[in-house]
């Protein structure tokens, strides 16, 4: 047995019909939607049509919001369903990430995840999804796609159809009948400017304050000049920025007129800070590490300021990590619901392990206590690698997110560690003196600059597969983040580094260096965090 759905586009009308049973069925605050109508316009006047495509979770066989979530709050049932358990959810948006559909939204009313779940409950009964049974034009089929006495089966056998974005690898269970590339892919159309469909709050949860503020005034509304002055608005402001398939309102072709609300970003900066704190945690035991390895006698107060900076930053990396969530009061389930296969969870419980190895290490040294101490700085060390790079693959899993499936992203987290590390101990040792086994660090950051560079210049050169990845090159490279990348990656936080450690060896130069080399590492992270998720998934 499994379910799917067939949206056949030859019947639908786009009477929103499914939308209002679906809101109505689970009870779908304002301003977000299970199941809605995405519109667009095609052709040149006389010859238009309009579009009409039903978005909602695809119940994806390989699904990778199931993969990604860290506590089991997505699960695939037996028959297919994907399906939530909003007692479990802690609200990272990991799930939003990871869906090529932009099926999922947090519930402004729970903090919690929510998507469309095939009204698993009336299935469970016998029962049609609530959609299904109010279509006037009975566009929407659903049933089990196993059994070739169904309707859904036989259509699937007779018909062609479409599924959205293919390429993912999800095998989606949504698919279309007559379905148009205007409608179904994101690209082919720029995003909906503010109009009187879509004028609410960016960001996550989207009440529709436009709509709100609407209901308590008397005041005259000419409805249709609204709409034409914010398309044409918010279409200009398009063309000047990011979208290379920006299309012209007035062209006739292609456009969106009703789409779902823009979730903003999901990841702000409290990701970004926790990208920035993660990568001196770690860094700043790797180097004197790296110093002992090399056969440099490193004093126990050196031993003790890397245990404190390392603790201190990783402190920092859980605070902004419960931060980020949405439901913090539950950040504990990560640790004790763990759903193995999440590289959140790998990472939190990574976060744990190098903070105890780390402590078990400034214990020992602090106390004299006579252990091994080779032993314990290797294991540390690879916990410290993996604390430097699992966010790359954190990112990895969020499939949605074309431009993180970059194969350099681990080596850009661990250089950025390094660099971290590095420049810490050069502002340290303002403190607590300079010892010799320093010398390492100029050479050491050096080296990390170089690698740094030519890992940005292969994460903005190497062949993109997608449009969404280019278009975020572009918006780095030419875009609204041109200014931040050239002026404070690139050449504050890289070059005028570089330069300065290439031509001198004083104290004030490194020093500065440091400072310059940190500036650059919190811009990249904002930048790299930031930037994929201005590419619209739906």
């Amino acid at each position: 047995m499994k379910y799917g759905f067939i949206i056949d586009n030859r019947k639908c009308i786009g009477c929103h019909a499914c939308t209002t049973a679906c809101k109505s069925e689970h009870d779908v605050a304002i301003g977000v939607n299970r199941t809605y109508v995405k519109q667009v316009e095609k052709g040149e006047f006389p010859d238009t049509r309009r579009i009409f495509s039903v978005m909602r979770c695809n119940h994806c066989t390989d699904a990778p919001c199931v993969e990604i979530c860290p506590v089991e709050a997505l699960h695939t049932r037996e028959d297919g369903i994907v399906d939530f358990d909003n007692n479990r959810c802690i609200g990272c948006k990991s799930c939003m990430q990871a869906c090529p559909y932009d099926a999922l939204y947090i519930d402004p009313d729970n903090n919690t995840a929510a998507k469309c779940n095939y009204c698993a409950h009336r299935v469970d009964v016998g029962r049609e999804p609530a959609c299904v049974a109010v279509c006037p034009e009975h566009a929407i089929i659903a049933g089990d796609m196993h059994n070739p006495t169904t309707e859904i089966s036989q259509l699937l056998a007779r018909q062609a159809v479409k599924v959205r974005k293919p390429e993912k690898g999800t095998n989606p269970n949504l698919f279309y009948i007559d379905a148009d590339d205007a409608s179904l892919v994101p690209e082919a159309t720029a995003k909906s400017g503010p109009s009187l469909w879509n004028s609410q709050a960016r960001g996550v949860g989207h009440f529709a304050k436009a709509a709100e503020k609407m209901m308590h005034t008397n005041d005259d509304v000419d409805l249709l000049q609204m709409v034409i002055d914010n398309d044409i608005q918010a279409a200009y402001q398009r063309k000047e920025t990011e979208n290379p398939n920006y299309i012209d309102v007035l062209s006739g072709k292609a456009r969106r007129v009703y789409d779902t609300p823009d979730k903003g970003i999901l990841w702000g900066w409290e990701v970004s800070a926790y990208v920035f704190t993660k990568a001196i945690a770690a860094g700043a035991f790797l180097i004197p590490f790296l110093a002992i390895i090399l056969g440099y006698e490193v004093s126990p107060t050196a031993k003790l300021w890397s245990a404190g900076i390392s603790l201190t930053f990783l402190a920092l990396t859980g605070l902004f990590l419960v931060m980020d969530l949405d439901r913090p009061d539950r950040f504990l389930n990560v640790l004790l619901r763990p759903q193995w296969n999440s590289w959140l969870v790998k990472g939190g419980y990574t976060i744990t392990i190098f903070g105890l190895l780390v402590t078990v290490w400034g214990a020992v040294t602090f106390f004299k206590i006579a252990i091994p101490e080779k032993a314990l700085l290797w294991v540390t060390a690879a916990f410290a690698i993996l604390l430097a790079v699992y966010t790359a693959f954190l990112f990895a899993q969020a499939k949605g997110r074309d431009f993180w499936q970059s194969p350099t992203l681990p080596l850009h987290m661990l250089v950025h560690s390094i660099m971290a590390g590095t420049a810490i101990f050069v502002i340290a040792s303002l403190i607590f003196g300079t010892e010799n086994w320093m010398v390492i660090l100029k050479n050491t950051m050096i080296i990390a600059l170089v690698v740094n560079l030519f890992t940005l210049i292969t994460e903005l050169t190497i062949t993109h597969p997608t449009t969404a990845a280019k278009t975020v090159v572009k918006m780095i490279t030419k875009g609204r983040y041109k200014n931040l990348f050239w002026v404070v990656t690139v050449m504050v936080g890289n070059i005028i580094p570089l330069i300065f450690l290439l031509v001198g060896n004083t104290l004030p130069l490194l020093v500065g260096s440091a400072v310059l080399v940190l500036i650059g590492i919190i811009a990249t992270e904002k930048i790299w965090v930031e930037a994929p998720q201005r590419i619209p998934l739906a």
